[in-house]
């Protein structure tokens, strides 16, 4: 390695490794001073720099461009840490209409603490709905139904429990839903999605905090929309609170259960 050199990683904004990105050196007088092409897991080194200030130009298929400035030492090995780049596009919002979300590209998961040390996970395989997107979007409405017979967490007996009365009580209550009373915009891509929670005939607020992915086009000429969310929701606000005590205030199963969401929906 001859003179400086620059190392740092391309990732999405939700940490997803960039591969292929070009990085390109410009020094002051805008001449090319080296340039490289990140590998599979993001990273780069850009080598053979002399001594002097830099701006790194970033750019990779599908993505918004981004500019870094460095200052590069005779020698030296200068980290730049994580460069993000947007998807090209993302901040483009989905389209008036109606979105019905594809199960088959999406997933609705549960996390419990368990022995209160760790951590079980599980996860709804059958559900539907659809997204009316209005105009302005804050107008816009989110409804989806849920199998709870469905639920599966990797373990056959857990998950007869799961469905038994102790917990979802399936022969009772066939359904869970949620639809949305409102949605609130905190930025271009994250807003909190207001709405009730319908859990063995008890209904109740649970907010979540939406993450918007963009949209683009899929292998079949159709669009589609992605989404994440989050929320926390407590098992006794819905009549689920089997328990059992393990030591003085350590319960078999936590409280509070962590719902992790993430959608793709096809524009109709």
């Amino acid at each position: 390695m001859n003179g400086g050199a620059v190392t740092g990683r391309l990732t999405t904004p939700d940490g997803w490794p960039i591969a292929g990105g070009t990085v390109t050196a410009v020094d002051s007088t805008g001449g090319q001073g080296a340039r490289t092409t990140s590998g599979d897991d993001g990273h780069f080194l850009l080598d053979g720099l002399a001594t002097g200030a830099y701006t790194l130009v970033v750019a990779s298929a599908g993505h918004e461009p981004v500019a870094s400035s460095v200052a590069v030492a005779d020698g030296g090995i200068t980290p730049l840490g994580v460069l993000e780049l947007a998807r090209a596009g993302g901040a483009v919002l989905p389209a008036p209409g109606t979105w019905t979300i594809d199960p088959q590209h999406s997933s609705i998961r549960a996390t419990a603490l368990h022995l209160g040390m760790s951590r079980i996970h599980g996860r709804v395989r059958r559900f539907g709905g659809r997204i009316e997107v209005a105009d302005p979007l804050e107008g816009s409405s989110v409804e989806v139904t849920m199998d709870p017979g469905s639920v599966h967490s990797d373990d056959p007996d857990r998950d007869a429990h799961l469905r038994s009365a102790d917990f979802l009580d399936v022969e009772r209550h066939r359904e869970i839903g949620y639809k949305s009373e409102g949605l609130r915009r905190l930025d271009a891509e994250h807003w909190i999605l207001d709405g009730v929670l319908t859990l063995k005939d008890v209904s109740a607020p649970v907010p979540l905090h939406v993450v918007y992915g963009g949209t683009g086009p899929d292998l079949f000429g159709g669009v589609r929309a992605a989404f994440s969310a989050s929320t926390e929701i407590a098992r006794d606000d819905f009549a689920v609170s089997w328990n059992q005590s393990v030591l003085s205030g350590v319960l078999a199963v936590g409280r509070t259960l962590r719902i992790e969401i993430d959608i793709q929906a096809v524009r109709s």
